[in-house]
């Protein structure tokens, strides 16, 4: 072996010990967990949320296109969420927005991630497909609500709950057009 050919196996194995040492920091300093692939879990056809314990929740994801089952849940902060997903046609991505959950739906199997809201954190994360599956693949998406049952009023029950569907906006009051119609263009031009 030459000297271009050891120093190219030496600076590989480096450059997997720096990776291996990365993917160790960052799994026990900073609690990223590995997706995993669950091979005792046949997969199913219709998402649902279940609490399981208080504060500890199980969420059945279904990707399919163009849209997740079930497209929202809300929880509580300081909850604990359990992710199974699955997809019936053909490959999807599953990212939480401002967590680190990242999965992949693959058709017939299912795959497992946790993530533990901080009590203090709450707000609405999006949850969107990040793998193209096909032509509306850019308006695949969901949504985690972790809202205090307090800001949520007393008529929304948290647990068991099953997907629910976003109400649709009200009719504007007035049918008239508005007085000012233009609008601004990327180029700096403007459309009547």
């Amino acid at each position: 072996m030459d000297k271009y050919e050891q120093r190219a196996v030496l600076g590989g194995s480096f450059l997997m010990l720096v990776f291996f040492v990365a993917v160790v920091i960052a799994t026990t300093g900073f609690g990223v967990t590995v997706p995993t692939c669950i091979v005792d879990v046949k997969p199913f056809k219709h998402g649902q949320l279940l609490k399981l314990a208080d504060k500890h929740y199980e969420l059945h994801a279904v990707a399919k296109m163009w849209s997740f089952d079930p497209p929202e849940v809300t929880i509580p902060p300081g909850s604990r969420l359990d992710i199974f997903l699955t997809s019936p046609d053909v490959a999807h991505g599953f990212n939480i927005e401002k967590t680190n959950i990242n999965l992949m739906a693959i058709p017939g199997q299912v795959t497992y991630a946790s993530v533990t809201f901080d009590q203090n954190e709450w707000g609405n994360f999006r949850l969107f497909c990040h793998e193209y599956c096909g032509m509306n693949h850019h308006a695949m998406q969901g949504w985690i609500k972790v809202w205090p049952a307090a800001a949520l009023g007393a008529t929304n029950q948290l647990a068991p709950v099953a997907a629910q569907q976003p109400t649709p906006a009200p009719a504007p009051a007035s049918a008239e057009k508005p007085a000012d119609t233009t609008t601004q263009q990327p180029n700096g031009g403007a459309q009547q």
